[in-house]
Order: C-alpha cells, then sequence, then structure tokens
C-alpha cells in the first residue's frame, strides 16, 4: 500500500472492460503501488475466467481495498466464487457494460438484500 493510500483511505477496484476502467481512471481510482500491483484489471478478449477469478482473489485478500467494481458480464464468468464471497468488506458491486445490459435477478447483493426484506411466501 503507498503512502498515499495509507493517509486517505481504502481503494476501489475494478474488473472491467477497457471503456470501464479507463472511465473510473479518468476519474481518479487508478493506483499503483511500491509492489506494481494494480487495484484495476482490464478484461480483454481472450482473458481467461481463471485470469478474471485469480484478479478477482487477489482483491478479495488486499487489506487497502474497500470496494471492488466488476463488468456484471465477468462476475457471470465467475458466478461460483462472487457467490460465495459474503463478507461486507471488501464489498462486491456488479456493474452494467456496453457488451450487455445490468441484470438485477444476477446479482448476488440484490439476491442476498431481497432475502432478507422479503420474507418467505406463506402458504395458506
Amino acid at each position: 500500500m503507498s503512502m498515499h493510500t495509507e493517509e486517505l483511505g481504502r481503494l476501489l477496484a475494478v474488473i472491467g472492460d477497457e471503456d470501464t476502467c479507463v472511465g473510473f481512471m479518468l476519474g481518479g481510482i487508478g493506483e499503483v503501488d511500491e509492489d506494481r500491483e494494480t487495484n484495476f484489471m482490464v478484461v480483454e478478449r481472450d482473458t481467461t475466467s481463471d485470469q478474471i477469478e485469480e484478479c478477482f482473489k487477489k482483491f478479495l485478500k488486499r487489506p487497502d481495498i474497500a470496494i471492488i467494481l466488476i463488468n456484471q458480464v465477468y462476475a457471470d464468468m465467475i458466478r461460483p466464487t462472487v457467490d460465495a464471497h459474503n463478507l461486507a468488506m471488501p464489498t462486491v458491486l456488479e456493474i452494467p457494460s456496453k457488451q450487455r445490459a445490468y441484470d438485477a435477478s444476477r446479482d448476488s447483493i440484490l439476491k442476498r438484500a431481497q432475502s432478507v426484506i422479503s420474507p418467505p411466501e406463506r402458504h395458506y
């Protein structure tokens, strides 16, 4: 973790297509630490689901990351791993991409929230 990060707090991490990552980088979230570790992964056509999962797990373990933003299309590629993460920190937020519109029914956080908010159906 860089001195800058230690002073200001935790980071956002992004796993997304080039447009998504560039947009967030222009917004100022990009960081490279002393070990040359970044807080983003640009997913390209030849990126495998194993590579996405490896990066996702690496971000989960980093103590300087508070939120992981991931394009839903890539979250779907590693759905069991995303759904298995049930800790509050880092929070995992699925976001839309150019390839596919956001589908709330697939979002792991919304599924958990609905199960807490919506009582089970009662059959009389």
